[in-house]
């Protein structure tokens, strides 16, 4: 990689030396409009099916506009909002939250678009557009969001601020230059990226028919089958339970508030299970444990090496039900108060066993059915220990199917880890060639 020739202080502590050629502008001297949105009056009530798309925060990425979820406003409600209607080519900024500093391009096929006020728009000349929107996805330019946000107490950039911040401009044929040679190495990564995910669907699809074979038809090919009362196929010589036949529930912590929880240093600190940790894993160890103050002579119940936690309340169906087992030996720990432990009969069944039938996803679906709600889904203890299940009567035959299925799926996990690491190793190439060739610090040379 080139770099140029000569360099010039940038005049700001935060910024590199830029190319001497270069201007230091401040964003307003390139900007012809700025603008915010509303929350139209009556927030998602006025939402529509379909109509004038309505940007929010979740819908601007660096890598482009995501509409998918997009919400929609009627013409009578945009007409409204001249002030945030937007046009193809505008440059749009996330200002607030977690995503402040997220940034792409209104494409040419949407037409029409309005922005609500977590979004800014910056309208500049057609022929600037490729180049400054590069300039807005730069390390360098979050790191200045972040700078002037230092000490306050809520995320959030204004226009003010917006339009004082430094920008670095090359004459015109090297911003083209730089955008077309940007444009040819961003879009390889993207589809080397993109290729990579969906090797990750396809691992996490095999992950998933592994558990529902394995643990609905066992390992033995050639054995024989027929339709459960569930309408799905299991091995005749399996034995139907329903789940309080083969153990017992019992619920987690009760009488704590926010204030119990992972403190510092407390002598009444105890280990336990957070319910995000049971949404994540299929089993728990030692590393998965938060803190919890539980005095001396308290009531509580105390959970131990091959019980089943379950997810009783969720804030959606995808978690509502998920099921993970404790496999470590530790002592006194507890389980949050949103979940349900259930232990069981070790004569009767194996705990591993039991917990992967439960992440099959005829099991999945039966839980998700059972969820009741609106602002929260909720199980009902009743629901869970009636469900009906199918389980080999020897204990060995369960338990050869969980050393199976723990050896496929160790396997298919360090795949999938080994995946996602080359995605995030081209994620920060992308970021940082783009932030070094627009900052200046590499040279386009055209060919």
């Amino acid at each position: 990689m080139m770099r140029y020739n000569k360099y010039k202080d940038s005049g700001f502590d935060w910024l590199d030396q830029v190319p001497s050629a270069w201007k230091v502008l401040r964003v307003k001297d390139i900007t012809n409009k700025i603008g915010s949105g509303v929350t139209p009056k009556g927030g998602s009530e006025v939402y529509v099916d379909s109509g004038i798309p309505l940007l929010r925060s979740q819908n601007v990425y660096d890598d482009g506009l995501r509409i998918d979820d997009v919400s929609y406003i009627e013409e009578e409600i945009h007409q409204k909002m001249k002030s945030s209607q937007l046009k193809p080519y505008d440059i749009l900024i996330n200002i607030t939250g977690a995503s402040i500093g997220r940034t792409c391009i209104v494409p040419e096929s949407l037409p029409k678009a309005n922005i609500n006020q977590h979004i800014i728009f910056i309208r500049t000349k057609k022929s600037l557009v490729p180049f400054v929107s590069y300039y807005f996805k730069t390390n360098t330019f979050k790191e200045y969001i972040n700078l002037i946000q230092a000490g306050s107490s809520k995320e959030a950039l204004n226009m003010g601020q917006t339009l004082s911040t430094p920008i670095l401009m090359p004459n015109s044929n090297e911003q083209i230059s730089i955008a077309n040679y940007l444009d040819t190495q961003t879009q390889a990564i993207d589809e080397r990226v993109g290729l990579l995910e969906k090797k990750t669907c396809y691992y996490q699809n095999l992950r998933k028919s592994l558990i529902n074979e394995t643990v609905t038809k066992g390992l033995d090919k050639n054995v024989d089958l027929k339709k459960n009362e569930l309408g799905f196929d299991t091995p005749k010589k399996w034995i139907r339970y329903r789940l309080k036949d083969l153990g017992f529930l019992f619920s987690g912590l009760s009488g704590k508030s926010g204030d119990d929880f992972n403190q510092d240093d407390n002598p009444d600190n105890k280990g336990f299970i957070p319910f995000t940790n049971i949404a994540n894993n299929t089993y728990l160890k030692r590393d998965h444990l938060g803190t919890v103050v539980v005095s001396q002579g308290e009531k509580q119940n105390k959970v131990k090496k091959g019980d089943i936690f379950f997810l009783m309340s969720s804030e959606g169906y995808e978690d509502i039900g998920k099921s993970a087992a404790l496999a470590e030996d530790i002592e006194e720990i507890y389980l949050n108060s949103f979940c349900k432990g259930y232990r069981v009969n070790p004569r009767k069944t194996n705990p591993y066993f039991l917990n992967y039938l439960m992440l099959s996803d005829y099991y999945r679906q039966l839980l998700i059915v059972e969820g009741k709600g609106f602002t929260r889904i909720n199980l009902k203890m009743e629901k869970v220990n009636d469900f009906l299940v199918y389980i080999p009567e020897v204990l060995s035959v369960q338990e050869e199917i969980v050393k199976f299925l723990d050896n496929k799926l160790e396997t298919i996990a360090k795949i999938i880890t080994n995946i996602q690491n080359q995605i995030i190793t081209l994620k920060e190439l992308r970021k940082t060639l783009i932030n070094d060739v627009v900052t200046g610090k590499i040279k386009v040379i055209n060919d």
